[in-house]
């Protein structure tokens, strides 16, 4: 990996999904910022930004696929519909391709939206996870699925719909160790969004999967926003959902899967649209989404431990830098990657944190 300089690579400040505004972006260099003393255990304020890899579409859903030699890690291209594959030697190749929308005509597939100054059609994958027996998991969000990589390389779907209709677009993904699955569904699997002819479910919604069967396990209005990133805690005994950019809820899990009375675990501030991950400590790592690349440090009772700052320039062509999702990976467990739309960065941490 290459270690990132002050302002090696550029960025924008989009608003509203993937789009940003016109005004030049303010540039600054990677930074930590330490708000609470014990983020010194978890990361040192000098840790240092390395380059897996750029020149990507839009990345999201990295996971960290552990083996005896060490592992590799995989993540999602929104705009070039594959799911990548990078090996610690620094080779990247494509795992699954056509991993978001299978079909060939593109027609009424995917979401149109802006990356930088360019327009594009997000029609890939999304979030990814392992489930108990070491499988792939993944939001294939343009077909309406979550869909699961077999041992042989078979493609299997594990959810498709609620009550026959199908889903809006399947967007993360977790599983417990019971193999129960949660899922968080949005407009962003189909074309137009809320306002899109194929829109065959009027809300969006968490899902559980339990048996092969999907259940409401809570609807975006009494989440209080859409969903979108989603999260378990070591213990599995709480669910981390964020509800739109501006709250952070924390659901009791009950033992037959569904969520019990849920609070705020935290509200305002970076780092809550997006993509999360709890470490083996109960730490909940957060991403902002679109927008200045922002990942959120939070200890387990809520409290704003430190935020890192991806870097931002305003040279030309515009290059759109934030962070959508994360995930500990590493042989010994103490790497952190972050998907940050077109790159993905390496830091590495003090503690192990999977």
């Amino acid at each position: 990996m290459k270690q990132v300089t002050a302002l090696a690579l550029l960025a924008v400040a989009p608003v509203l999904c993937y789009a940003q505004t016109s005004a030049p972006p303010t540039p600054r260099a990677f930074s930590i910022e330490k708000l609470d003393p014990s983020l010194d255990t978890i990361i040192s304020t000098s840790a240092q930004l390395e380059l897996v890899g750029d020149r990507f579409g839009l990345t999201e859903g990295p996971v960290w696929m552990q083996r005896p030699d060490g592992g590799y890690l995989l993540f999602s291209d929104l705009i070039s519909n594959v799911i990548y594959r990078w090996d610690p030697s620094g080779k990247i190749s494509v795992f699954v391709d056509k991993a978001g929308y299978s079909g060939d005509d593109i027609t009424n597939a995917g979401t149109q939206t802006r990356r930088g100054r360019m327009y594009v059609l997000m029609i890939g994958p999304n979030g990814e996870t392992v489930d108990p027996q070491g499988r792939l998991v993944w939001c294939a969000s343009p077909d309406g699925t979550v869909d699961r990589l077999e041992s042989d390389g078979r493609r299997t779907v594990v959810a498709d719909k609620f009550e026959g209709k199908r889903f809006n677009g399947p967007n993360d993904v977790v599983v417990r160790s019971d193999g129960v699955l949660y899922l968080t569904d949005s407009d962003f699997g189909l074309r137009g969004g809320r306002k899109s002819p194929l829109k065959e479910l009027s809300f969006n919604a968490v899902y559980m999967v339990k048996y092969g069967k999907a259940t409401v396990a809570i609807s975006d209005k009494d989440l209080g926003g859409f969903p979108n990133g989603i999260a378990l805690s070591p213990d599995e005994r709480y669910l981390y959902l964020n509800a739109g950019f501006k709250k952070m809820m924390r659901y009791p899990l009950h033992r037959d899967g569904t969520l019990g009375r849920g609070t705020v675990f935290f509200e305002g501030g970076p780092g809550i649209g997006d993509g999360m991950r709890t470490d083996l400590h109960g730490n909940l790592f957060s991403t902002g989404g679109a927008g200045p690349g922002e990942v959120r440090i939070s200890s387990p009772s809520g409290k704003h431990l430190g935020t890192l700052h991806l870097p931002i320039s305003d040279r030309e062509p515009q290059q759109q830098i934030c962070a959508t999702n994360l995930t500990f990976g590493d042989a010994d467990g103490r790497g952190l990657y972050v998907a940050a739309c077109e790159a993905v960065y390496h830091i590495r941490l003090n503690e192990r944190a999977r």
